[in-house]
């Protein structure tokens, strides 16, 4: 069955689960885990913050998913040529007033737990929270889209890694530890690898519609090659904080799950088109694993 006749065959829960994109979500799910899993190594655990905290980022995980969705299809950016899975405005599965309805409505969800965590941690919580949404909307949105100047992989980066991990530790503990920050930075490689190979297998069509990734600026060669120092960045960094001596030989147990990265580095660097979403699932899979096996060796140390 053809991506078209599937699409016509699914109901409107199953084409709203498909706008959530939830192989999207163990990206929201693993900045949360490991800030989580310090304020547990540090004593600062508070449940319902950290509850809030991943609440809040999945929502907002969905919410850029949907503006994602509606955005590239008003710039004509998903066409029929498409590449990657069905989106749900192009496709018709559901018209662009209601994405754009209920990306407000989960934008407006993200913001009630902003405020929420803004009455346990004060002010510096909603000023992030704001340029979360921002960003969000920024991505895909307005008069300069980030995803289209090449500007994606360093939002993503930047909102998934530092801001989130650190985000997490502080509505708990109430500060931010450079410890804290150094940990972020690996979450942080790992997620924006999964934009990567999403911008890798779409750079045909994005030329045409004029969106200029940083794939599309770096070129197929490129964009292979940002995947593997990602990922190889990503593995480095335990060892760093190991011989560092700031962390325990926990710290290192994320070095396990090597053996599922190397799989998707050949993907990478030998598959094109849709032959990607697969690998581009796999890398999701693989940053939740690594953020997992990172946050029981912080736990573990206590």
């Amino acid at each position: 069955m053809s991506s078209s006749e599937s699409a016509e065959a699914m109901s409107p829960l199953g084409a709203w689960m498909l706008a959530a994109r939830p192989r999207t979500l163990p990206a929201a799910v693993s900045p949360v885990m490991v800030g989580t899993a310090m304020a547990v190594a540090d004593g600062k655990f508070e449940f319902m913050p950290a509850f809030a905290a991943l609440m809040g980022a999945l929502l907002l995980q969905i919410g850029v998913n949907l503006a994602n969705d509606y955005f590239d299809f008003k710039k004509g950016i998903d066409t029929s040529e498409r590449l990657g899975p069905v989106r749900v405005t192009q496709s018709g599965l559901i018209p662009p007033d209601r994405v754009r309805f209920a990306m407000m409505l989960i934008f407006g969800g993200a913001l009630a737990v902003g405020l929420y965590l803004t009455s346990v941690a004060g002010w510096p919580v909603l000023a992030v929270g704001m340029a979360c949404i921002l960003a969000s909307l920024a991505y895909s949105g307005g008069p300069f889209p980030l995803a289209s100047h090449g500007l994606g992989d360093l939002f993503v980066f930047i909102f998934f890694g530092p801001v989130a991990v650190c985000g997490t530790y502080y509505v708990q503990a109430l500060t931010v530890t450079t410890q804290v920050l150094w940990l972020s930075m690996p979450v942080g490689f790992l997620i924006t690898a999964i934009i990567v190979v999403n911008n890798l297998r779409d750079i045909p069509t994005d030329q045409k519609s004029g969106k200029n990734t940083l794939a599309v600026i770096l070129g197929e060669r490129g964009t292979r090659l940002e995947y593997l120092l990602l990922v190889i960045g990503a593995y480095i960094m335990p060892a760093a904080f190991f011989f560092s001596g700031g962390f325990s030989v926990w710290v290192l147990l994320p070095l396990i799950s090597i053996p599922m990265s190397i799989p998707n580095i050949i993907a990478v660097h030998k598959d094109k088109g849709p032959s990607l979403n697969q690998v581009l699932a796999k890398t999701a899979a693989l940053s939740l694993v690594f953020s997992l096996l990172l946050s029981a060796g912080l736990v573990i140390s206590v």
